[in-house]
């Protein structure tokens, strides 16, 4: 039997359903518009939406004479905006199996991709603060691309901060399951509606249905 002592989550896609890529797409063009460019190659707008590195930022910056911080810095900031928007019209909400959370005795953290400014907003938003003793995003900049999962380095700074020696993450992509097994950690793929039918390249400890599943993991 496993008994963990830390319960980590992924935000997006897990605790609240993920960012609709036409939201996204819209945002990325809007940045363009707000750098001065309104003609941007749709391709370009895919991949930014999709993920890309530090590096390709500046290249495909290269293609419209943008300096790649500052377009950067703005691309965030309209894709931050774009996702309170749609929380706060009701077009993105939690989940509704959450409630399993607060029957989960260890310490619980949130560990994602996204803003820390959005995590923030998201807690707040959905009142789910008194149920996590930490969370951990990413800041506003080009740098941070490059500690993304399935880079560990915010796994690794959540199991410092809580003294963990044997954690459980949940996540919702493949990138979740290969940044916990890379941090030492156990993991639990969540099937939600967009992960339904997902195969993954790597096996996760555990693949469960919700959170349901996950606070019986725990509990054990």
């Amino acid at each position: 039997m496993t008994t963990y002592d830390t319960v980590l989550f992924d935000s997006d896609g897990v605790l609240v359903t993920p960012p609709p890529a036409e939201t996204q797409a819209t945002a990325t063009r809007d940045a363009f518009a707000a750098m001065g460019v309104d003609d941007v190659d749709s391709g370009v707008i895919d991949e930014l939406v999709a993920g890309v590195s530090p590096d390709r930022v500046r290249e495909l910056c290269g293609r419209y004479d943008l300096e790649p911080d500052r377009f950067w810095t703005t691309w965030e900031d309209h894709d931050e905006r774009s996702q309170f928007e749609q929380f706060r019209a009701g077009r993105r909400d939690c989940y509704d199996d959450l409630e399993a959370i607060d029957a989960i005795a260890q310490p619980c953290g949130v560990v994602s991709n996204n803003h820390h400014s959005t995590i923030e907003f998201v807690l707040e938003h959905f009142d789910l603060e008194p149920w996590f003793d930490r969370y951990y995003g990413r800041p506003k900049t080009l740098e941070s691309l490059s500690l993304q999962k399935p880079n560990t380095h915010y796994l690794e700074r959540a199991l410092a901060d809580f003294e963990a020696t044997n954690a459980l993450y949940i996540g919702d992509s493949e990138h979740d399951v290969t940044a916990a097994h890379d941090a030492g950690m156990d993991s639990a793929f969540v099937r939600r509606p967009h992960t339904a039918d997902v195969s993954l390249a790597v096996e996760p400890t555990y693949d469960v249905d919700g959170l349901l599943e996950v606070a019986s993991i725990v509990a054990e």
